[in-house]
Parts: C-alpha cells; structure tokens; sequence
C-alpha cells in the first residue's frame, strides 16, 4: 500500500504531498457538499485511497439538532432511511466533485451512516486507469 500512496490518484509518477493535497481537497469538498444539502458541515472528515480505485470519504459528527433527536429517540431506521434518501438524491453532485478532483470516472457510489455514532461514508469506486 505504501506504492499506491507514492502515485498521484490521477496515475502520474507524483509524492506523497501531492496524494495528501488530493485527499485534502476531496474532504474539504465533501463537508462543503454536507453543508449545502443537509445544512450542516461534518466536524471530522478523512479521505483515503483503499487500492488504485476505490475513494473512500469519512465524515463525522453530521447529523443535524432534529437528527440527533431521531437518533435519541431511537428511530435509527427512520433517521438512516431518511439521510440515505438525501444522499442518493445528492448523487450526481457527489460523482461530478471526484471526478473533477481525479479526472476520473466514477462507476460506482455508495453511502453508509452509522446513526448511533454519527459517522457516515461515502465510497466511490473508480474506472480503471486505462495504463494499467
């Protein structure tokens, strides 16, 4: 895994730095993206390359004040059924920031929420680079 880390997510030869810049740029782009369509950034966000093409983006501490309560009441289906629904419809916007990020394609996306500790995911899985 210490490769991978050592090319840029684009496939060019590149460094560490730049990985880290990329990765960067991908958080900042999620929690910007958590703002605008739940009205409420995540206070913690991580994105790391798990392999060549797989992106995947954690977010905690998501969940807004009428979240929280749902979470406190214990209508966890309710509350992941009902984000789950606003990420999907959030789809497109997801896929078009990797894909500016990384110039890549995204062939497939897929969102998780742990509702219990307000940790959420967002896994994108890449097209293969065509040098491979």
């Amino acid at each position: 895994m210490a490769e991978e880390r050592a090319t840029s997510p684009r496939g060019d030869a590149g460094d560490s730095d730049q990985y880290e810049s990329v990765v960067a740029e991908i958080s900042r782009e999620m929690v910007r993206i958590y703002k605008e369509q739940f009205g409420r950034g995540p206070t913690k966000a991580r994105t790391d390359f798990a392999g060549p093409d797989v992106v995947v983006a954690t977010l905690e501490q998501s969940l807004t004040p009428a979240e929280q309560r749902l979470a406190e009441m214990g209508e966890h289906q309710r509350l992941r059924d009902t984000r789950m629904y606003f990420q999907y419809a959030s789809e497109q916007t997801f896929r078009e920031t990797i894909e500016r990020v990384l110039g890549r394609k995204v062939r497939a996306f897929i969102s998780g929420l742990d509702t219990r500790v307000d940790v959420a995911t967002e896994i994108f899985y890449l097209e293969p680079r065509e040098d491979r």
